[in-house]
């Protein structure tokens, strides 16, 4: 991989839609604004296009610097010239989901029938809702099939739904430490997060824009997040039991271990960029998501022609292997052209944030291929 060779100064772009997305659940959401960015150009041929979905706390920020920031975007050692996404030969689009905060249309924007901020009276957007708004975006940037759809966590989940949704307008697809659907043990963690919000005063069954946030709830929820984004080794090694900033137990309840002071940092980071209410609704959409819905997900995947680069990691106990072993399972009984490598790792489910080297070997080389029709 190239050292020094990110994609730049970036400017995030918003694309504005005043039609009617009638969604999964039947509700009907006008207008809506997706937040995006591009890295790269876009051939003559419109045919090197690859989208990138992002995790439960990202945005279309992915790579390069923003503009009066100088905090590279979240998958920054993934995407430019040389990397795994080279942007040299290809266009990359990254755009914050529909249902986020993060410029996209979500809970704390404006409700064109009151005025005020949605909060609760926003609809509950699914997986497939979401990929129905990124299709629209792609649409509105004139490009009719992507050559690769890819993403980690939540946004392996989108990649998975895009094939599902739109079969011919995919050519392939990479999930990362991903699922077809969440297990009752992803689904308790979901719930614990979203409680810790509810159970917050400040929360005020969501109106409180304008007013407190409810950033206690929120910050536990990011603590809990962030438990199980590491593994055990991972946590061991940089923390330890080591005492933060004294060398014997105090015998009260302050922050005394530094494992300790790293959640509470980490969580009262968060607050400062993240919206409550679009926690709750993205992890409703993560537990919706279900690609088997009381059938096997080989029938799901029937009628997709997308090829598939599987990557799950070692260490990764939040959406561990048996789990991507099961999307495989399910593209090889469709016919579908599969690819499953497990990257030794010990950071846990972040390792797909963090492996790059591994992941750029994986990824150039299937890009490659599809490009090559081989």
């Amino acid at each position: 991989m190239k050292k020094g060779s990110d994609v730049g100064r970036v400017k995030t772009l918003y694309f504005n839609y005043d039609k009617e997305l009638v969604l999964e659940s039947g509700l009907k959401l006008c207008p809506l604004t997706l937040a995006y960015e591009t890295y790269g150009a876009l051939n003559p041929e419109r045919s090197n296009a690859v989208l990138i979905a992002h995790a439960l706390s990202g945005d279309a920020h992915a790579a390069g610097l923003s503009e009066g920031s100088e905090s590279p975007g979240w998958w920054d050692g993934m995407i430019g010239p040389g990397k795994a996404f080279d942007t040299d030969k290809y266009f990359v689009i990254s755009s914050n989901i529909l249902g986020g905060c993060r410029g996209s249309t979500g809970p704390s924007s404006l409700n064109p029938d009151t005025g005020k901020p949605y909060a609760l009276d926003f609809p509950i957007v699914t997986v497939a809702d979401i990929v129905n708004a990124q299709k629209l975006l792609l649409d509105y940037l004139g490009i009719e099939k992507v050559l690769c759809v890819c993403g980690g966590s939540f946004g392996g989940m989108q990649a998975l739904q895009w094939p599902v949704s739109f079969p011919g307008k995919v050519a392939s697809v990479i999930p990362i430490a991903t699922c077809v659907k969440h297990s009752a043990l992803q689904i308790a963690f979901d719930e614990v997060g979203r409680q810790a919000i509810m159970a917050d005063p400040d929360w005020q069954a969501g109106n409180y824009y304008g007013k407190s946030v409810p950033a206690r709830g929120l910050s536990v929820a990011r603590m809990v997040g962030h438990i199980t984004y590491m593994s055990d080794v991972s946590m061991q090694e940089k923390f330890g039991r080591r005492l933060k900033g004294r060398t014997e137990y105090g015998y009260e309840f302050t922050t005394e271990f530094e494992v300790e002071g790293y959640l509470r940092y980490r969580g009262d980071d968060f607050v400062k960029r993240f919206d409550a209410n679009s926690y709750l609704y993205i992890t409703k959409a993560m537990d919706y998501f279900d690609l088997t819905e009381g059938s096997a997900p080989a029938k799901k995947f029937k009628d997709t022609q997308a090829r598939f680069l599987v990557i799950s990691f070692s260490s990764d106990w939040l959406y561990p292997k048996y789990q991507s072993q099961e999307i495989v399972g399910a593209l090889k009984a469709a016919g579908r052209d599969t690819t499953f490598c497990e990257i030794r790792s010990d950071y846990g489910h972040d390792a797909f944030l963090l492996e790059f080297e591994e992941e750029t070997h994986l990824i150039k080389h299937f890009l490659q291929r599809v490009s090559n029709g081989r």
